[in-house]
């Protein structure tokens, strides 16, 4: 059956919104991770929304997104504020964060995932091929982010383990832990555009070891894709040691 008129004006109309508010997530998270809100600063809706020039339903949506990276605390009243961290806390929070989801990666192997599970990481992994553009530094940052945010929580969906979801998501609320907590404003940094390709490397490997029933290889294949995010910590923190000074706890960028 062709599509309405009216059903593609709305689809398009839910487009430019997930765009809108994906871009003023990133733009948020700049600015906090950059210094301009200091840990401890409260944020308000209004005035906020006139920043980041969104309305003010968006803006709720992005604050709650950041309060899952962890760089937001919600307030008793709804309100948010910014939380202050060490840059231990963020390194840490990666690595608790590999460990658990190489432990998902191999109970996946071990136990099987059916063809449907393939299937989604295949189309989730056709996604990420497709952010890449035909230079080595030509990456869509903003779809590579949700694509990748999808591919690690379909990952420990598939280890069929309701204890290891539950503790991935807890640890992700930890500084800097989620996989989709990364900066635009380092796309210059040649290692983290090059790390990238690295990454997508190993969705690929993981994705083989899981469809392989090589659980050893899958946990570790797992952990050590979290490892990038460390060495792109370590990369944001040599550009910029300033920011060490500006914002406890730094920056991630992710893998």
């Amino acid at each position: 059956m062709p599509t309405s008129p009216q059903s593609t004006g709305a689809d398009l109309e839910e487009t430019s919104r997930n765009t809108h508010t994906m871009r003023a997530l990133m733009e948020l998270r700049k600015k906090i991770l950059s210094g301009d809100y200091p840990g401890g600063t409260r944020l308000f809706e209004v005035p906020l929304a006139e920043t980041l020039q969104i309305s003010r339903t968006p803006v709720r949506e992005v604050m709650s997104r950041l309060a899952e990276e962890g760089l937001l605390d919600r307030l008793a009243n709804g309100g948010f504020v910014v939380r202050s961290f060490t840059y231990a806390d963020a390194v840490d929070a990666i690595e608790l964060r590999g460990v658990l989801e190489g432990t998902a990666a191999r109970l996946a192997a071990e136990r099987g995932v059916p063809q449907a599970g393939m299937d989604q990481l295949g189309e989730i992994l056709a996604r990420l091929e497709a952010c890449f553009g035909g230079g080595p530094d030509e990456v869509d940052l903003e779809a590579y982010s949700e694509a990748n945010a999808k591919f690690h929580a379909v990952l420990v969906g598939l280890s069929n383990s309701p204890v290891v979801q539950r503790e991935v998501e807890r640890a992700t609320r930890l500084p800097f832990a989620s996989p989709s907590a990364f900066l635009s404003s380092r796309t210059h940094v040649a290692a983290f555009r090059q790390s990238l390709h690295i990454a997508q490397d190993q969705h690929r490997s993981l994705v083989a070891a899981i469809a392989g029933r090589e659980g050893a290889r899958a946990e570790f294949l797992a952990r050590e894709h979290a490892r990038i995010a460390r060495k792109n910590l370590e990369y944001a923190v040599y550009e910029n040691p300033e920011l060490m000074l500006t914002v406890p706890g730094l920056v991630l960028l992710n893998s």
